[in-house]
């Protein structure tokens, strides 16, 4: 129809503007839609809960759980994120339409309170099937997913979960480029800079409602239709609007209430898409953003705009519990404990560097500062650099002769100051003789690496660099650690916090991770420095002066909430417990 046409031709101008805005266009083959992979296969074994049997299967777009444990060895066919599918679905129902027009806040009026883990017990009762909406646009939202569900399968045994990205399968322009073309921008901040803030405006957002509910509503219906949840939860602020409104007309189809409910996986920042729609609560991660949601017009009574902290893996929560406060004796104690298990030397601070799942970032240019500083301080640290799968800078880190380097470096800082000597001495004729008999002519500027040493005063700090790959146990290494060196994800900014640990930031997204920044720095808990030599300076002050690393430690801890997604499933589970409930009671 001409208005599909007129608003398919605004999408194409608007990527053609920002391209315009940020400087040039993507190179051909790198982001345009169609010389992108859309199609992503997993190969994958999972194991039931009641029996010890495996079945390999291949699958695209979404991944499923159920129950039990599931093994994932994935095989990487293209350059998007893998993603698993299950081998069966739940049938869809019969799709007999009846009038339901029932608010799952009627329901729950007596459950609006926080659950608190502490006094309320455990449920007992039977399992649920869980329906996330997320895409794999970073790797924070699957982490979050992955981290309520599994609060899921401890607190409702015998729960099963679905992860599903509802607009790849619709292959509708630009919608199914989701995933490839967050990939290409994040890894050019400008763009992206300039695709955020032109997104996140309500003009856009209500031309993209528009858009989008004409070209794809029928085919998301079609995919929804293939699950029968108990409860939908969204992850990603594109999984709002038009999934929460096609949710509604299928539980009118189906004559059984299915409440819907928003996790935002932002910390500081987020895009007005967050807050679309009329879900049944609201789970922020901050008083910024919960501040940010009633200025974006979310449709949410206060009491279920709820502040519950950012859901993190179940790691922490255990670690924060066993540590009980970085600053105290047994958290001194606790800490040493776990540099034994990681093999750390206990004495030496550790800086933890990290650089996201794919080892993005200035990792070598950060970590070569870090060492020159802190071996120029005397300082006794082990750095540990995170490279996610950045195999190549973790064999560079690995095999380097740091010893060396440190030298050279230290020859040419020597050579550097004996130049603007003589630069000096040349300047003013009558010292010249007497500069000249000190010993700081042209010639005598290239000392050796051990006369260099032997001329310094003080000890220097003994200094050694481990490279680490891709991880699971990331918690376990933020407990061992000092000072965090880190882009300013939110998740990983949550995740320091859960455990108390100080925050250096380096770099951020523009758009939603700028927020992360502020929370950092209103909290007192880091700093944000871009320059490499600064973060080094900064770095080596904090790990020399105890009493400011246990004062950030304080507020670092004051800022996290390890326990945020078992309060969050708690609270969705009774919910969502009372709401079938009522449906029982409904169809008898």
């Amino acid at each position: 129809s001409p208005t599909v046409m007129f608003l398919t031709l605004f999408f194409a101008f608007a990527n053609c503007f920002t391209c315009i805005h940020a400087g040039s266009f993507p190179q051909s083959g790198n982001y345009h839609p169609r010389s992108l992979p859309l199609h992503v296969s997993t190969t994958f074994l999972t194991r039931s809960s009641k029996g010890s049997s495996y079945s390999a299967a291949a699958a695209m777009v979404h991944s499923t759980v159920r129950g039990g444990s599931i093994f994932v060895e994935q095989e990487h066919v293209s350059n998007n994120t893998s993603i698993v599918h299950d081998t069966t679905l739940v049938p869809p129902p019969s799709n007999e339409t009846t009038a339901f027009r029932y608010s799952a806040q009627d329901v729950v009026d007596d459950h609006v309170d926080v659950a608190d883990p502490a006094t309320d017990p455990v449920p007992s009762k039977k399992g649920l099937k869980i329906l996330f909406l997320s895409a794999d646009t970073g790797g924070g939202h699957r982490a979050s997913a992955e981290s309520l569900a599994k609060q899921f399968l401890k607190q409702y045994p015998g729960s099963e979960y679905e992860l599903v990205d509802v607009w790849t399968p619709t292959m509708v322009y630009p919608y199914y480029t989701l995933v490839p073309s967050y990939k290409y921008l994040s890894a050019h901040p400008q763009r992206w800079k300039a695709l955020y803030y032109i997104s996140n405006t309500r003009w856009y957002e209500k031309i993209t409602n528009v858009h989008s509910t004409i070209t794809c509503y029928n085919k998301i219906k079609q995919q929804l239709q293939q699950y029968d949840p108990d409860v939908v939860v969204s992850v990603h602020p594109t999984m709002n609007y038009l999934p929460e409104k096609i949710m509604r007309e299928i539980s009118q189809e189906r004559n059984k209430y299915v409440p819907f409910f928003t996790v935002v996986t932002d910390f500081g920042s987020g895009h007005c898409t967050w807050f679309q729609g009329t879900v049944d609560k609201m789970y922020v991660a901050s008083e910024r953003i919960k501040t940010l949601a009633r200025r974006r017009g979310a449709k949410v009574k206060e009491e279920h705009l709820v502040m519950m902290g950012l859901p993190i893996r179940d790691e922490f929560a255990r670690l924060a519990e066993r540590m009980e406060g970085r600053t105290t004796e047994g958290g001194k104690v606790f800490r040493k404990e776990v540099k034994v298990a990681l093999g750390l030397e206990v004495e030496k601070k550790v800086v933890l560097v990290m650089g996201g799942g794919e080892g993005v970032g200035s990792l070598e240019v950060i970590t070569e500062q870090l060492y020159w500083k802190l071996r120029e301080e005397g300082v006794d640290a082990t750095i540990c650099v995170v490279c996610g799968r950045n195999e190549k800078t973790r064999m560079a880190l690995e095999t380097k002769d740091w010893d060396a380097s440190y030298a050279k470096v230290q020859q040419l800082q020597e050579r550097r100051k004996n130049r603007r000597r003589f630069r000096l001495s040349k300047m003013i004729g009558r010292k010249l003789k007497r500069i000249h008999d000190k010993g700081y002519s042209r010639d005598n500027t290239r000392m050796s690496s051990n006369a260099i040493a032997s001329s310094r005063s003080g000890r220097h700090g003994k200094v050694n660099v481990i490279g680490l790959g891709f991880m699971s146990n990331i918690a376990d290494y933020m407990v061992a650690s000092d000072v965090l060196v880190s882009k300013a994800g939110p998740g990983t900014i949550a995740e320091a916090a859960s455990v108390g640990l100080p925050v250096m930031i380096t770099s951020f997204l523009p758009g939603q991770e700028a927020g992360n920044v502020q929370i950092v720095l209103d909290g007192g808990f880091g700093a944000f420095e871009r320059n490499p030599k600064k973060i080094a300076e900064k770095v080596s002050y904090w790990l020399q002066n105890e009493a400011v690393l246990d004062e950030m430690s304080l507020r670092s801890e004051a800022a996290g909430n390890p326990h945020a997604a078992s309060e969050i499933v708690r609270d969705i589970g009774r919910i969502t417990m009372d709401i079938l409930e009522h449906n029982q009671k409904r169809n008898r």
